[in-house]
């Protein structure tokens, strides 16, 4: 049998909540579960802060210290003292000032004066009340002093399996009426219920739980009957907190409306009838709410809706691009991820996972997560500095400052720390400082994701409310949403390159500007001949401005000669950057291929000096495989000369390299050969890229959806074909969706999960077909039974070739 101390009452409570945001969440949670008609009323009735009262004593105890070196040790005349201490206390506070002044005016010694700070910090309150179904005085006994409630809970889970739409109850835990010990030392509770006459009234004093020898047992609270209720029909809880914690100045209070009560209520989600209301010294204080007018000045949005359904899992995206900072039309793309993307996606093959140290993912945490949704709004600031003038900017970055960030919200209620100052739970700046083109971080984003209780049973909120429990059905909902903001940013990227960089090319005639000066030389002689003697200096200033403008065109052509120079070393030097990320590419695949026959040998019988040895090449090879992971991408290999060979033996000696990968990976490849040699000429180079792409490409979403069909015996089937030479590539993994199959080849697009989404493979592979004169195309007619393309159409060259 366990005994528990009575500071473990204290470590749930103050010790447990880490904040007091979440504090005041947890009472406001109780008082909606309760089924609070008018909301919840926060009142705070503060007649001296904690920062002064600290200050005031202090000052009075120095005084007093000093004082007993003798008549000239003190600093402060005693009626100037307390003059000074009666500045100190809010007007705006009414009774409460009448009643701390008199405590000051009574006192009579400096120790007298201390023993009055000390009664007046008791008169700091703050007042959590609801108009809810109340306790009784049995219910404060049996349920309010329990700890860990399991009424709740078993009501929740009822409802979970009944299949019910709404939570009965937003929390479960039975411990949120501990978070008052975090906000003050002292509790006192008022309730009552509809069909009481009276009031029950239960105190507690927190202090007296920090004594370490006490039990829980040691410490009495006994629930009592208080005054009748003057309503008899009256029912719901006044909780008083008094002796603080905290420094409530009114400024503290508003801070606390505008940064996180204002944020407590899902603003883009169906409108509540739960109202909260704050009062500091009986002013109401302002809850900002979100406006949509506002977020109509958002650049890019992306909303997403995930599903799961008897045919599995599915993630709707709507993408809006509303102003990218150039002139475009409105682009609005929606498209439905399936199954097998998802897999892919946010999943992907488990030894992938581990060798980039990233948690296992069950795929059946893709249906057990749940169905939920989110919406994302992007804001460029330097475009919103452009287009509004000072004022209106101002007002647009105040609120953006505001309500940055991508909140999680469960049941219309923040779950935190999700979406706070320092919180970057989806990883939106790091990736932002890793990706190419716009960067989506927190501070240009504003965004929040909905979760239920009953439609999310396995999200589920840390003890110390810190966040959700780290589960694979968690990392399901972040890694969706870091697709979301991928795919968002794979879309404005890409109108980007078609619109914005897409320009038309100046043409520069030099004919065009010597034809112009000729015609002005020879208009300027016929003048001369005809205009009068008065006028000679007209027609010898046409003359100089001819010859001027001669100069100025000379000096154009010159520099739009150096400026094609120019163009054409930036053209070269991209070039030789794009080179680098290709390499990368290329040789990280080739590492991880590598490290895969390495983990393979780690399972063979072999002897402990080869396996000793084979871990010392694993360790470096890993090493290399991070190290390239740095540089990443891809370009197309070199300017390559071309060479005769036949393309048979080609596509043979490919598949033999991948033997042992097929092997382990179980792929039977299935190669059918042309009865007579296909001899061409190309650079043998760009063909082998080709095909080691998409044997890569395959064998990745081969294991994707093996895990998914168990029954699956993957296959790659390489067709070899003459006049014109070409191959014919397919496998039977999941395929390529239709609404996909004009993307695949676009530069950085990618469906695989976040360790291997490159968007590389493909692109190089058809700009390697592309330079040997041919191409790398879907063959639109091939599909299988669910309608996705599944064979690559590789013309390996040119007809002239």
């Amino acid at each position: 049998m366990f005994k528990v101390t009575a500071r473990t009452v204290l470590e749930l409570g103050s010790e447990l909540i880490s904040s007091d945001p979440i504090a005041f969440y947890e009472l406001i949670k109780n008082g909606i579960d309760a089924g609070s008609k008018d909301g919840v009323t926060i009142l705070f009735d503060i007649v001296l802060p904690r920062r002064d009262l600290e200050e005031a004593k202090a000052q009075v105890s120095r005084v007093i210290s000093t004082a007993q070196d003798g008549p000239e040790g003190e600093t402060w005349d005693f009626e100037e003292l307390k003059n000074w201490i009666s500045g100190k206390l809010v007007t705006e506070a009414g009774v409460l000032w009448d009643q701390a002044a008199e405590l000051i005016e009574q006192a009579r010694t400096f120790e007298g004066l201390l023993h009055a700070l000390d009664r007046i910090n008791g008169l700091n309150t703050i007042t959590v009340s609801d108009t809810g179904s109340g306790m009784s005085l049995d219910d404060l006994s049996s349920l309010f002093l329990v700890i860990g409630t399991p009424s709740r809970r078993k009501e929740i889970d009822a409802a979970i399996s009944n299949g019910a739409s709404d939570t009965p109850y937003l929390g479960e835990k039975g411990i949120g009426r501990l978070s008052a010990m975090r906000l003050g030392d002292e509790l006192s509770v008022r309730t009552a219920q509809s069909t009481d006459e009276h009031f029950s009234l239960i105190d507690i004093d927190w202090s007296a739980f920090d004594d370490p020898s006490k039990m829980i047992e040691d410490i009495e609270i006994n629930p009592s009957r208080g005054a009748e209720k003057p309503n008899r029909d009256f029912s719901g809880t006044d909780i008083r907190i008094r002796r603080l914690n905290a420094d409530w100045s009114e400024k503290r209070v508003e801070r606390l409306a505008m940064d996180d009560l204002s944020l407590l209520v899902n603003p883009l989600g169906k409108k509540t009838r739960q109202r909260i209301a704050v009062f500091w010294n009986g002013k109401r204080v302002a809850i900002r709410r979100l406006e949509r007018s506002f977020l109509s000045h958002a650049n890019a949005v992306v909303r997403g809706s995930y599903k799961v359904s008897e045919t599995g899992p599915e993630l709707e995206l709507r993408i809006e691009l509303n102003n990218l900072g150039f002139k475009h039309p409105k682009e609005i793309s929606i498209e439905t991820a399936t199954a097998d993307v998802l897999h892919g996606a946010l999943v992907g093959p488990k030894a992938k996972r581990r060798r980039m140290n990233k948690r296992d993912i069950d795929y059946t945490a893709l249906h057990s997560v749940g169905p939920f949704d989110f919406e994302l709004h992007w804001f460029n600031r330097s475009i919103l500095r452009k287009g509004k003038s000072t004022g209106d900017y101002q007002a647009l970055r105040n609120l953006l400052d505001q309500w940055m960030g991508v909140r999680l919200y469960r049941d219309g209620f923040r779950v935190y720390p999700y979406g706070s100052e320092n919180d970057d739970w989806l990883e939106l700046d790091k990736t932002a400082l890793a990706s190419k083109g716009y960067a989506l971080n927190r501070i240009q984003l504003v965004g929040q994701v909905e979760i239920g209780r009953l439609s999310n049973p396995s999200l589920i909120d840390q003890t110390n409310r810190e966040g959700l429990r780290q589960t694979p059905e968690e990392a399901i909902l972040k890694e969706t949403v870091q697709f979301a903001v991928e795919r968002l940013r794979d879309e404005m990227n890409r109108i980007t390159r078609e619109q914005k960089d897409a320009k038309e090319p100046f043409i520069a005639d030099e004919t065009r500007t010597v034809d112009l000066e000729k015609r002005m030389k020879d208009t300027i002689r016929a003048i001369s001949k005809v205009v009068p003697n008065e006028h000679r200096d007209a027609v010898e200033e046409l003359e100089l401005m001819r010859e001027e403008f001669s100069r100025y065109a000379a000096q154009a052509r010159e520099r739009i000669a150096d400026m094609e120079k120019d163009a054409d070393q930036m053209l070269v030097m991209a070039g030789i950057g794009l080179m680098v990320e290709v390499v990368a590419h290329e040789l990280t695949r080739s590492a991880e291929d590598a490290l895969d026959i390495l983990n393979g040998l780690r399972k063979k019988s072999v002897p402990d000096e080869i396996r000793r040895r084979l871990e010392s090449l694993r360790a470096s090879m890993n090493s290399i495989s991070k190290r390239l992971r740095i540089l990443d991408p891809l370009s197309v290999t070199g300017r390559q000369r071309k060479e005769r060979f036949k393309l048979d033996e080609l596509v043979e000696e490919i598949i033999e390299a991948h033997e042992a990968q097929f092997e382990r990976h179980k792929v039977k490849p299935n190669v059918l050969l042309p009865e007579k040699s296909i001899e061409l000429s190309a650079v043998k180079g760009m063909v082998v890229q080709v095909l080691e792409n998409l044997i890569s490409n395959s064998v990745y979403w081969m294991d994707v959806e093996k895990q998914r069909k168990l029954s699956l015996e993957p296959e790659i089937t390489i067709v070899v074909e003459d006049n014109p030479p070409r191959i014919r590539f397919s496998d039977n993994g999941p395929g390529i969706s239709k609404q996909y199959r004009d993307r695949i080849f676009d530069l950085f697009f990618s469906l695989k999960d976040k360790s291997r989404r490159r968007g590389l493979g493909l692109f190089i592979a058809k700009e390697a077909a592309e330079h040997n004169g041919g191409s790398l195309t879907l063959d639109p007619d091939m599909t299988n039974s669910e309608g996705r393309y599944t064979t690559f159409d590789y013309r390996v060259v040119g007809d002239g070739a």
